[in-house]
């Protein structure tokens, strides 16, 4: 709180229901784009418009060599948390610049965010 620059009287407006609920649906959206940079194979279906049974025999060739390749949890874990630390963190420090918000502020919601990339990368990476 003290780094937040937030009083214990700012919180007296919290409606958890709702900060949760809002919480959930944005995750949502984050998991959406996530996949795109933790599947690499989502790439390949992107690229043919989402129809296998329209794709050239390469395509065919392709999905039978690579189908399963780097889908595991480390591989996601790995891609989500270079995104957090490539993409999130420069923008919280952009953010922190003009907000004039410490350094200590920036390294730990990049660090959280950072590790939630990780595991949700890991965890759409492994079983969608």
């Amino acid at each position: 709180m003290k780094v937040a620059k937030i009083k214990p009287e700012d919180l007296a407006s919290f409606n958890p229901v709702k900060v949760f609920s809002l919480c959930f649906l944005f995750s949502i959206f984050i998991s959406f784009v996530l996949q795109f940079l933790v599947i690499h194979q989502t790439g390949a279906i992107g690229m043919i418009g989402g129809d296998p049974t329209t794709a050239k025999e390469s395509f065919t060739a392709f999905m039978s060599d690579y189908e399963t390749a780097f889908r595991t949890f480390k591989h996601g874990a790995l891609r989500g948390s270079m995104t957090g630390i490539l993409f999130v963190l420069p923008i919280f420090g952009i953010n922190a610049l003009f907000e004039k918000f410490s350094w200590k502020y920036v390294l730990i919601h990049g660090g959280y965010w950072t590790i939630c990339l990780g595991v949700m990368g890991g965890i759409l990476c492994q079983w969608a």
